[in-house]
């Protein structure tokens, strides 16, 4: 060994004469090293392999395979294979012709991808891999997928996110999904995952990256992200080697040191390591660190060091697969020596692949002269290339194909990431606090919440879907005391913590925030929402005043979509904290919560459906629109309790001034029969107050001695008692000129004329007594038949007013809106909402004589005052929706039971059927034969109701699907019903059957 020490010092001394003058280059004579190595690699067969069984083993093809590509190469080839430079798709020619040249003169082995985007990458690495001798290892740093390295391409959650999560089969999903990207990307390494325990809450590079500090927790998941990487034929790679966790230092910039003891390394750092060999790991990466227990040479890089590199990795812990440097232009190594005296260190080390070298003419040089000199053998070398060509076999690559470029943006941009996506924040997300049980929030009703942001980032998707399920104002102040002021008459204060997503961002709360946030938690009832690393909340002293506290860990958009129904209940709690954060909460802390069953919100592909067919509603829409059957509309899809599709399409009005939006509020005309009346009447049959067979007569006393005194409930909700259609009631209010007549009518509001219809226009309060007179005098059919009549609903009305002695608009409110959530649902909307968010239904030119905007478009609702049980109310398809999954539900909504399953079920029955009347109690049902309100496609048991503005609603229990369908058709003028004729919203509902998978 002296005599191999004499010679490798001699062999320096002249290396740097050379290299001093070729390449002119300053050499810190400080840091020179004296490598201390065998020139042979030993013989590894006889040592106990940790990997599983005949991972690394090949076919006799294979071995052949091998063998003569490596004995056709000659020396350089030998060498070029050891190296694995980095490359780039964002570069200009330059950089391009370099890379080539390498290829074509230095034969190097493989790539490193960094920066770039998928179509630029792909046609690059097609280039580089026809000009290479041998095909080249492509690889990619893809932690969290490609998009990590990649524009247009996609981005999982950080493995601290997925440090929370305690499904692994997800993370299984999620290696599968990266493996499949870059298989489709020509990649056979992905270098992930990190291994490292970050045990250290102050680690500047490892940090999120880590699934947390516990060896059991991050062993668990890596194990699954690397199975499902492997299972696509993509080599994982688990990094970084001896164990990088237990630092606060960036070895991107300097080399860290890990004061470990020997023992403590082996039994936490080296943990995942052991398991995951057992398991099948491919590949590791060495990190550069100085770990004094396991390298006595001061400041000496850990990927240079043969004890930790050979005498550790590859005997003591057994491991057979590759062994890859970290980056090799990193400063806590580079500032060592010359970068090719690095280079050849890390071989001599016991390593197989030089990762993002430099100067690697300059490298394989240094090799060529110590193989000269016998500094490494024959046997050495081979062992790592054969090893390289193994590798090379089994990813394929002696069968090399090129990547097909076409459809590469939609393949690695499936639907099935963003469904996954959904699934993995619903995991993750961890509640710390639930004081008084604040989470989820329920009791809508008696709820007046706000909500403050805090931080410098994004927070549009969790504000839209707080509101999606409560009215939740949005509070601002720079003066704290002036903010509080504002939030006293709440009941409740949401706090959103907003950092950026971006990697290595700082997203420590600073001292003012915390400030903030205790001040507001001294006075209110708080729930803090961090949509940030864990470790943001270390700068808290305690979280006493904190009555909920959330960590939703990123503040991507699905992130912040998941969170906010979190806080509402339609998902229950599941993550666990992966880190600690000081003595408030240790590692796995998590509460449940209780899960209500309230919508909330996912991709179709998670409830059997498929989301291509779905985007084909888009077209049909987008026809309706431009062939003026109607210049907006919204469109809702939910199944099993989550909304899959929710768009608006057009503008307010044919001049595209105002552009439709999802919480805009549209006239739904009769859809008002099941929206508003008729969940009254089914709690007064619920209550036993009514039943299928009480009379009129008996219902309401002034129908008691009139021709319609023996109709019964069913018939009379079945459009099956001979009722008119409808009666020309406006006639009644009208002068001899046909104008509004100034008995009934007055211009300005007067204290028996309270009730608007118009701008302009208000009618006699007790004008509703004439209507229900003229009800009670009209005719009915002799014949009993089916016939759909409005006076149906405007009788019901006037039966649940004088039953309760409250008005149906109070009624509503009371009994459903406001519990339900329903915070966009209203009669007489201008008393509420800003008028530009409600469309226009039609020019009146027959009556009011006005644009009707905000006034119900039905001329006998209106004389009630707006207010009438057919018509008046005025919703978004949010909100219909959950009307609807409140009936899908029977009867049950926010774990809430409104009305009893046998009620739901008795009003859901088409009690006529046979005879041809299809109606059930109060719902529309499907048709019997050819013509009807619905594709066709829906079941029997389905239900639901279309309206004359051009609305729908529809939910049916076997497939469980709520459809919501909602525009002004009438406008400018209510003439021809050409959305009608056209089938639009039925042959939406037809794809929306269609896209069911299962």
């Amino acid at each position: 060994m002296k005599k191999i020490r004499i010679k490798i010092v001699f062999f320096y001394v002249l290396f740097i004469f050379v290299a001093a003058g070729c390449v002119g280059t300053k050499v810190n004579k400080n840091k020179t090293i004296v490598t201390n190595i065998p020139p042979k690699i030993e013989n590894f067969d006889s040592i106990n392999s940790t990997n599983s069984p005949n991972l690394f083993e090949l076919s006799p093809q294979g071995n052949k395979w091998v063998d003569s590509v490596y004995n056709a190469m000659t020396l350089e080839e030998k060498l070029g294979q050891l190296f694995m430079v980095a490359a780039y798709s964002n570069k200009d020619s330059a950089h391009i012709k370099a890379i080539e040249k390498l290829i074509l003169d230095h034969k190097i082995g493989g790539l490193i991808f960094f920066q770039g985007g998928p179509q630029r990458q792909a046609k690059l690495t097609n280039r580089y891999q026809s000009k290479s001798k041998i095909p080249l290892f492509i690889g990619n740093d893809a932690e969290w997928g490609l998009g990590m390295r990649l524009d247009s391409t996609y981005s999982y959650p950080w493995n601290m996110t997925l440090g929370a999560i305690q499904n692994m089969e997800l993370l299984e999903k999620v290696g599968v999904q990266m493996g499949q990207q870059s298989k489709r990307m020509g990649l056979q390494f992905n270098f992930a995952p990190v291994l490292d325990i970050n045990s250290n809450p102050n680690n500047p590079i490892i940090g999120f990256r880590s699934f947390g500090e516990d060896k059991f927790n991050v062993t668990e998941r890596a194990i699954a992200i690397m199975k499902g990487v492997q299972s696509q034929g993509v080599f994982s790679t688990g990094k970084h080697f001896p164990g990088h966790g237990d630092t606060e230092t960036d070895s991107h910039k300097s080399l860290p040191t890990i004061n470990s003891s020997i023992e403590k390394l082996s039994d936490v750092e080296f943990y995942p390591y052991k398991k995951m060999f057992h398991e099948g790991l491919s590949s590791v990466m060495v990190a550069h660190l100085n770990v004094p227990s396991l390298e006595s040479r001061p400041n000496f890089p850990s990927s240079i060091s043969y004890n930790v590199v050979t005498d550790i990795l590859q005997k003591k812990l057994g491991f057979k697969g590759l062994i890859i440097t970290d980056a090799l232009n990193m400063k806590s190594v580079s500032d060592f020596k010359l970068p090719s005296e690095i280079n050849f260190e890390a071989f001599m080390a016991g390593n197989d692949v030089l990762l993002f070298p430099e100067n690697v003419p300059g490298a394989i040089d240094k090799f060529k002269l110590a193989y000269s000199l016998n500094l490494f053998t024959d046997e050495r070398l081979a062992f790592s290339i054969k090893k390289i060509l193994k590798f090379k076999y089994k990813a394929g690559l002696n069968n090399y194909k090129p990547i097909v470029t076409e459809n590469l943006y939609k393949d690695l941009n499936s639907v099935d990431n963003d469904a996954l996506q959904y699934e993995l924040y619903e995991n993750a997300i961890t509640v710390l606090k639930n004081t008084g049980t604040v989470l989820p929030i329920k009791n809508l009703d008696k709820q007046k919440i706000a909500y403050v942001k805090i931080g410098d980032d994004n927070n549009d998707a969790f504000v839209s879907t707080l509101k999606k399920y409560a009215e939740v104002t949005v509070i601002s102040d720079p003066n704290l005391d002036s903010l509080q002021v504002k939030l006293q008459a709440f009941t409740t204060v949401i706090i959103g913590y907003h950092k950026s997503d971006v990697a290595f961002k700082n997203d420590d709360l600073k001292s003012d925030e915390i400030f903030k946030i205790n001040f507001l938690a001294k006075n209110n009832t708080v729930i803090l929402d961090i949509f940030a690393k864990p470790y943001a909340l270390l700068p808290f002293i305690n979280f006493d005043g904190i009555e909920g506290l959330v960590v939703s860990y990123q503040n991507s958009t699905i992130g912040q979509v998941v969170s906010a129904e979190l806080i509402f209940g339609s998902i229950a709690a599941k993550g666990k904290l992966p880190v600690s954060i000081n003595n408030s909460f240790k590692v796995n802390d998590g509460l449940s919560t209780e899960k209500l069953n309230r919508l909330g919100f996912t991709t179709p592909e998670n409830v059997g459906m498929n989301s291509a067919i779905l985007s084909k509603i888009d077209a049909i829409a987008n026809k309706a629109i431009s062939a003026k059957m109607t210049p907006g509309i919204q469109v809702l899809v939910a199944r099993k309790g989550k909304v899959i599709y929710q768009k608006s399409f057009g503008h307010h009005t044919y001049d595209e001034s105002i552009k439709v939006q999802d919480s805009d509020i549209y006239d739904v005309a009769s859809l008002t029969k099941i929206l508003a009346t008729l969940p009254n009447v089914m709690l007064q049959y619920d209550q036993q107050k009514i039943n299928l067979e009480t009379t009129l007569g008996t219902m309401s006393p002034i129908f008691k001695d009139s021709n319609k005194a023996n109709i019964n409930f069913k018939d009379l909700l079945s459009h099956y008692a001979g009722l008119a259609a409808g009666i020309p009631f406006y006639k009644a209010a009208m002068d001899k000129g046909k104008l509004p007549s100034d008995v009934y009518f007055r211009k300005v509001a007067e204290q028996e004329f309270s009730k608007k219809l118009g701008d302009s226009l208000f009618i006699r309060n007790n004008f509703s007594d004439t209507i229900m007179k003229m009800i009670v005098k009209s005719k009915i059919a002799t014949k009993k038949e089916y016939k759909y009549s409005d006076l149906t609903f405007m009788i019901l009305k006037d039966y649940l007013e004088k039953t309760t002695g409250k008005t149906l608009d109070v009624l509503i409110q009371e009994n459903f809106y406001r519990s339900l959530g329903m915070n966009n649902s209203s009669f007489n909307p201008l008393t509420k909402f800003d008028k530009n968010r409600i469309p226009p239904t039609e020019t009146d030119t027959y009556f009011r004589r006005q644009l009707l905007q905000g006034y119900v478009n039905d001329l006998s609702a209106a004389l009630e005052g707006g207010v009438s049980g057919h018509a008046g109310v005025f919703s978004n398809a949010m909100d219909v929706a959950k009307i609807m999954e409140l009936y899908l539900q029977k009867g049950n909504y926010g774990n809430q039971q409104y009305f009893s399953e046998k009620t739901f079920e008795d009003f859901n029955t088409c009690y006529f059927c046979a005879v041809g009347n299809r109606r059930g109690v109060g719902f529309d049902k499907p048709q019997l034969g050819s013509e009807g309100p619905t594709c066709g496609c829906a079941s029997m048991t389905s239900f639901g109701h279309t309206g004359y503005t051009g609305t729908m609603a529809w939910a049916d229990p076997e497939t469980q699907i709520v459809y919501v369908f909602l525009s002004n058709r009438t406008f400018p003028i209510a003439a021809e019903n050409r959305l009608s004729k056209a089938n639009i919203r039925e042959d939406i509902q037809k794809i929306i059957y269609e896209a069911i998978t299962n």
